[in-house]
């Protein structure tokens, strides 16, 4: 799932791409990136190929998850091309909202507007239409705020919210990036990946706190994964927000990989110390029911005992569970 994903992704992706810089092809001044004298070339299967739009995708697809973060003078090594040339590029996809450049430290990085567009794809994916029964139901049964988060480089990104009916609600957004370290549902997506991608995150990124509460040692960080992936839930107490307390778990496609994170959020008045176990035991319930729909019980990653979702409304799952 999680590959099918990232290939329909990818592919709308570009072809949003190509078809909104087609259009500003014949609008540029700009000789250096297109010349209209220059003849376009002609590909396999007679297909026309834009040396401008290879050169731009070819920046974009250098961003990676180990790397999302890179400089002008990296780039321009990686392409083989003039500095000059990848910053004029860089100026005009930062300006079409598809990269962005770092304050801090002068680096670019894949832009939101690339994530709106894959929206559009995963709107149409399993993940997507799968989880949200079960976001419903969770919220439901708890009467929290609901949310569902997948891994870009250092933050979780919400791609699903389902808002509780009460006064107080959590300040969250579709399509926000938060710091993993700092947030439950990042720490799930942190404690499941492989060593040497988990390191190199920690080691590159600044764990910056938010609140006396966040993790900002490496070390501590490490120990609180370990807690995660033993236990089988993650705890943000008070860790990004002061007054929010925040509880995830883990969500398995069929290949039993962690592919995102669902879990639920609310003010510490409601989610009190006394009620963590029973409320990690529902969002636990809901993830694994949304992993099993993904066909996670196909690659053996589940070898406790099943779970039956009891059906409240039809389509919408509760997470009070029952052993099968």
């Amino acid at each position: 799932m999680g590959e099918s994903l990232a290939a329909l992704g990818g592919a709308m992706l570009l072809l949003s791409f190509v078809a909104s810089v087609t259009r500003r092809r014949f609008m540029m001044q700009d000789a250096a990136l297109v010349d209209p004298d220059i003849p376009l070339s002609t590909g396999p299967g007679g297909r026309y190929r834009i040396q401008a739009i290879e050169r731009a995708v070819a920046i974009l697809n250098a961003f990676t998850a180990e790397e999302p973060e890179l400089r002008v003078s990296e780039l321009a090594d990686r392409l083989g091309l003039h500095k000059s040339t990848v910053h004029r590029f860089l100026v005009n996809l930062e300006a079409a909202g598809m990269v962005e450049r770092s304050s801090r430290n002068g680096r670019y990085r894949l832009g939101m507007h690339l994530f709106e567009l894959g929206s559009l794809v995963l709107r149409r994916m399993d993940l997507w239409d799968e989880a949200l029964p079960f976001l419903e139901g969770l919220v439901r049964d708890t009467g929290e705020t609901g949310h569902l988060a997948v891994l870009d480089g250092g933050e979780a990104i919400y791609i699903e919210r389902v808002e509780a009916r009460r006064a107080l609600r959590v300040p969250s957004a579709v399509g926000r990036g938060y710091p993993a370290h700092a947030t439950n549902l990042g720490k799930v997506l942190l404690a499941h990946l492989d060593p040497n991608t988990l390191e190199a995150l920690i080691g590159e990124r600044e764990l910056a706190g938010f609140t006396p509460n966040t993790i900002t040692d490496a070390g501590l960080l490490r120990a609180e994964l370990a807690t995660i992936r033993e236990r089988g839930f993650a705890v943000d107490n008070e860790e990004y927000d002061e007054g929010l307390r925040c509880i995830g778990a883990p969500v398995l496609d069929h290949n039993g990989r962690v592919v995102a994170a669902l879990g639920i959020g609310g003010p510490v008045t409601r989610i009190t110390p006394a009620r963590i176990e029973h409320l990690a035991e529902l969002v636990m319930v809901a993830a694994r029911g949304l992993s099993h729909r993904l066909g996670a019980d196909q690659s053996g990653a589940f070898t406790s005992p099943g779970v039956r979702l009891r059906t409240t409304t039809e389509g919408s799952p509760s997470v009070r569970a029952a052993a099968v």
